[in-house]
Formats: structure tokens, sequence, C-alpha cells
């Protein structure tokens, strides 16, 4: 058993150093020059929770009748961005480092892997901000909180997949860039992040609300930062997909969206990599 362990550590341990590396070096020179330097990865979703909280909530009235749906969208547009970026600089990662790939013979998924776990170093962050806000304004934490690991867990993953699959597209198409900036926009008003999901009833009506409602859930960024709001701040307002469906089939159709992309940009990946020299 340890000679297995031990097999493994030693394939692996190149790829292990050059990902500590690239994830140092890419943090660092993303707020490289700027005078608050890595304050912005705070600053940058608090001044935008400041501008919809004036919008949407104060202007617009969107609430769902809590006093913490404050929270709640500081909690989602924290995650959101997480996606958004994590995507976003997976989609270029490999055409930017194309000098890199041409010159040194190391696993191209490295290079996509160091920008999402860059975006999740940011992620971070942020939570432990919301979790300050949270302790200010006493939220009642319960033992859902412990299911937050494998909630973040789902959404590197799905953050992953996608950012695999993306960048493998840009090698060769570059017009995915724009194509998934319109695509990520719709895909963020059709998540409840500005909005709560009792708006939507409200405004539709009660069974056609409720049916807009659960597919808007089945969607994965939808259930994942509707699971986190729960387990973190409002585990009673917040629907989920758990407490909107009561077939386990449906429930479990975000995850399985989940796994699926994740593997389908990891076999896209592999299949493609080896070229991406050539390409680029």
């Amino acid at each position: 058993m340890m000679d297995i362990v031990k097999k493994i550590s030693q394939r692996y341990h190149y790829s292990w150093v050059i990902l500590k590396e690239m994830v140092r070096t890419d943090f660092k020179l993303r707020y490289q020059g700027s005078f608050l330097g890595i304050a912005w990865s705070v600053l940058k979703p608090l001044m935008l929770f400041c501008v919809m909280y004036m919008v949407f909530v104060r202007f617009l009235k969107f609430t769902d009748g809590t006093p913490t749906f404050p929270l709640v969208l500081l909690l989602g547009i924290s995650l959101w961005n997480f996606f958004a970026e994590a995507t976003n600089m997976g989609l270029t990662a490999i055409t930017g480092r194309g000098d890199v790939l041409r010159k040194v013979n190391f696993p191209k998924y490295i290079i996509v892997a160091s920008a999402t776990i860059g975006s999740l170093i940011g992620l971070a962050i942020n939570l432990g901000v919301v979790l300050v806000f949270c302790i200010f304004s006493r939220v009642q934490f319960t033992w859902r909180v412990l299911l937050l690991p494998l909630n973040l867990l789902q959404f590197y993953m799905l953050a992953l997949g996608v950012a695999l699959l993306l960048s493998t597209l840009n090698v060769y198409f570059r017009d995915i860039q724009h194509i998934w900036e319109v695509a990520s926009q719709m895909l963020f008003y059709a998540t409840p992040i500005i909005y709560p999901l009792s708006m939507v009833i409200a405004r539709l009506g009660q069974r056609n609300g409720e049916i807009v409602s659960k597919i808007m859930l089945l969607n994965p960024p939808a259930q994942i930062i509707q699971d986190i709001r729960a387990n973190l701040i409002a585990p009673q307002t917040t629907p989920t997909v758990w407490t909107m469906f009561s077939n386990l089939g449906f429930q479990i159709i975000p995850i399985v969206l989940t796994v699926f992309l994740l593997i389908l940009g990891i076999h896209v990946f592999n299949k493609h990599s080896q070229k991406f020299a050539e390409v680029l």
C-alpha cells in the first residue's frame, strides 16, 4: 500500500509543484501595479453589491420579505463572481500561455486548474467577508453549515468542467469568447441572484411560478447558489431543489449535470491538448 502511495506521489510531484507556482504567480500578477492590490478581491464584489442593493432592493423593491435578504444578495453576488471569473480566466488560459506551451513540456490541464484555483482563493476571501457580516447580523447558524464544503466542491467541479471545455474550444474557435460573454449574462439573469424565487411565484402566479422556479433550480449554478444560501444563512426561507421537488430523480439532476460537464470537459481537453502547441 505504501509503495502505491509513493508511486502516485512521485508521479504527480512535478505537476503539483508547477500547479502551486502557477497559482502563486497568477494570483500575484492579477493585482500587480494596482494601489490596493489584493484588497480588490474584496472591494469589487462589495462595490457591486452596493450598486445592486441600491437599484434592486431599495429602488425596485426586490426582496423576499426577510431581514437576511441583503446578506443573501451579497452571498449570491460573491458566488457568481467566482463562477464568472473562473470560467472567463479558464477560457483564455491556454491561448494566453501559448509561448509556455511551445517551450516547456508539462500537463496542459495545470494551466486551466491554476486559473480556476486562483478564483477559488478569491471566493474564500469573499466568503470570509460574508461570514463577518453574518456574525454582526446575528444570523442563526445551523448544522447545515457542515454541508458547505460539499456545495463548494460541487461549484468548483462545475467551474473547472466548464473552463476546460471553453479553453479547448477557444484554441480552435476564438469567437467562443464573445459567445460565452453573452451566454454567461443570460445565465446570470436566469439564476435567482438579484431577485428571490418568491418574486417569480408572486409575479407568475402560484402554479406557473412554481413550475418556472423548479425549472430554474435544475440549472446547476442556481441549485448550488441556493443550497449555499440555505445552508449558511436562511435554511427556512431559501427555496432549494431539495424543498421544491419531492422526487429524488429530479433533485439530483443538477448534480448529475455537474459531474457530466466535468467529465465532458476533461475528455474534450485531454483529447485535443496534445495539439494545442501546434495550433497556437
